[in-house]
């Protein structure tokens, strides 16, 4: 029977890298993707791709066989953009249901992806035993989902639950915070939403990747971990690496969120809540996260990107995220 494995939510952006890597590393010969979302294009005819929405009882027939991982990357995760009720909705509905799959399919291996989010606002150094403090529906609704999984894992012997807590994932066709940040400071119209040391923990994908397969090589039943890159740099020093990167010399002006949010405010108005200065992205902006990865740090991961590395990994990658910077194009 062929290696398989099973990714709900496999066509968002972790989704997508993980089938990629899997194959790549031999980790799997077969992958299904699940999502009620179309994913990206793949060539490859070993990913086989299935519209599954986990908000519903997920069909056992889904693959053929048991697959040895099953991960679950589905959720409601985008803040703002939905209504509170809408994240626990997906998110509590589809750790049962992944659940209820495994057990009907007879897969013993779990792949849980959380969010640092379950700690609320982290202005200190913060690991993997901090109190669960969400001050988000997001958040709210990751920590009594890790609380399911966790469940299903507790209710019989041999299986294996791996639930990761990441940053803010960046890299490769990065549609997020880093991918914009980039971008604005390579056009020259960043601005700091308050201070510049404010601490901002992120993690490369190619990084969080690297601590899938180290995890899963592993035997513990139960694994939970923080994802960032460390040490975990100021948003200062963030966007130096990033000028220094592209050959920018254009300053970067640190502006109030006294004076950032009605701006926002007056953006939303015109051009709805869907928009890149939204109040509530300001807000984070401007809120520091400071994550630290102890379980990695002690059971011996190798990290291998800081911030500049990745950023020269990930223009080894896709040279065309950074077209238009002067810095890159030189080189």
């Amino acid at each position: 029977m062929q290696n398989t494995f099973v990714i709900f939510g496999g066509a968002g952006y972790i989704g997508w890298h993980l089938a990629r890597y899997a194959l790549e590393r031999r980790l799997a010969e077969r992958i299904v993707i699940a999502d009620i979302k179309d994913p990206p294009p793949f060539e490859d005819p070993r990913i086989i791709a299935c519209r599954v929405d986990v908000r519903e009882p997920i069909p056992s027939d889904l693959c053929a066989g048991s697959p040895q991982w099953i991960f679950n990357f589905a959720a409601v995760h985008r803040e703002p953009g939905h209504q509170p009720e809408e994240y626990f909705d997906t998110n509590l509905n589809g750790a049962r249901n992944v659940c209820d799959f495994a057990e009907a399919v007879g897969c013993n291996s779990i792949y849980f992806t959380s969010s640092i989010s379950v700690y609320g606002p982290t202005s200190g150094p913060t690991d993997e035993s901090a109190p669960k403090r969400p001050i988000s529906p997001y958040g709210g609704s990751k920590y009594p989902a890790e609380l399911i999984h966790q469940i299903w894992q507790a209710r019989q012997a041999g299986r294996r639950l791996v639930i990761v807590r990441p940053g803010v994932v960046y890299g490769p066709h990065d549609p997020g915070n880093i991918g914009r940040m980039v971008k604005a400071v390579t056009r020259g119209y960043f601005a700091f939403p308050g201070s510049t040391q404010i601490r901002k923990s992120y993690g490369y994908v190619f990084g969080l990747l690297e601590s899938m397969e180290f995890v899963m090589k592993r035997g513990d039943p139960l694994i939970v971990y923080n994802y960032v890159e460390t040490p975990t740099q100021t948003l200062g020093e963030i966007v130096d690496e990033v000028k220094r990167f592209v050959g920018s010399k254009a300053p970067v002006l640190s502006v109030p969120a006294a004076v950032l949010l009605p701006l926002a405010h007056g953006v939303q108005a015109v051009l709805g809540a869907r928009n890149p200065v939204h109040p509530v992205r300001v807000r984070k902006a401007g809120m520091s996260t400071h994550i630290v990865p102890r379980w990695l740090m002690e059971n011996g991961f190798p990290f291998r990107y800081s911030f500049a590395d990745s950023l020269e990994h990930w223009k080894s990658v896709a040279p065309e995220d950074f077209e238009g910077a002067d810095g890159v194009n030189a080189a």
